[in-house]
């Protein structure tokens, strides 16, 4: 009969021990998420700021990317046209800047035009870190 008391506080044992172990790796989950969620939260603070000291790759967070692609696509959608869709952006623009307007030489349906493609091709670019890279830098080098 000892030995059967004995079996059983070993697995009363070994149960607590696997309990503990599963409460421990909770534990752990719970808090790389909540890190996860700090990190993404770091991430879209810092994008929110000029960056002018060096020039690398976003790595935008997925449901960023996916919504700004969702609202970019309804904006597109909601336009009668494409050029539209730019006479929309560069009136927003410079309704709400009117003294950058005196800077734009060019003709004002050309500027509209050049602003869609311009968002167009960020935002599709947007899921490739590396792609979005060439993309601003170019865009950046055309001034």
């Amino acid at each position: 009969m000892g030995e059967e008391v004995q079996e059983e506080t070993e697995l009363v044992e070994e149960e607590e021990l696997e309990q503990e172990e599963e409460a421990e790796e909770g534990q752990e989950e719970a808090a790389e998420e909540e890190d996860g969620d700090t990190d993404q939260a770091a991430v879209v603070a810092k994008l929110k700021e000029v960056q002018d000291k060096e020039f690398v790759e976003v790595r935008l967070p997925a449901d960023v990317v996916a919504e700004a692609q969702q609202v970019w696509t309804t904006f597109i959608n909601s336009a009668s046209s494409r050029e539209a869709a730019g006479e929309a952006i560069y009136a927003a623009l410079f309704d709400s800047a009117p003294s950058l307007q005196s800077l734009f030489k060019t003709a004002r349906s050309v500027m509209a035009m050049r602003f869609m493609n311009g968002f167009n091709s960020i935002i599709s670019a947007a899921t490739s870190p590396s792609a979005l890279k060439v993309k601003v830098e170019t865009m950046g080098l055309q001034h």
